[in-house]
């Protein structure tokens, strides 16, 4: 009987392990999952970074040239004034 029970016993225990074995395979697994998740979602935030800043460099291009044509405006307006003054004075 102590042959039986010692078997019993073995296979208790060998059923035990196989058990935590699929769970930590099933953990494992999980982890993988959240791990491609995470880097995928961190690609995604790459990504958007990389065309905020493209748009950042866009519209503080345009806000250089747009400060350039207000100067030029700007030159103008001062010329056609004096201009006036000018012929007014006359």
């Amino acid at each position: 009987m102590t042959g039986e029970t010692t078997l019993k016993e073995v296979i208790a225990r060998l059923g035990k392990a196989m058990e935590g074995l699929e769970n930590a395979v099933a953990n494992k697994l999980e982890n993988e999952r959240d791990y491609s998740e995470a880097e995928a979602e961190v690609q995604r935030m790459n990504a958007d970074r990389s065309r905020l800043a493209q748009e950042l460099d866009n519209s503080e291009a345009r806000a250089e040239r747009l400060e350039d044509a207000n100067k030029e405006v700007s030159r103008r307006l001062v010329a056609a004034m004096e201009t006036i003054r000018a012929v007014l004075d006359r």
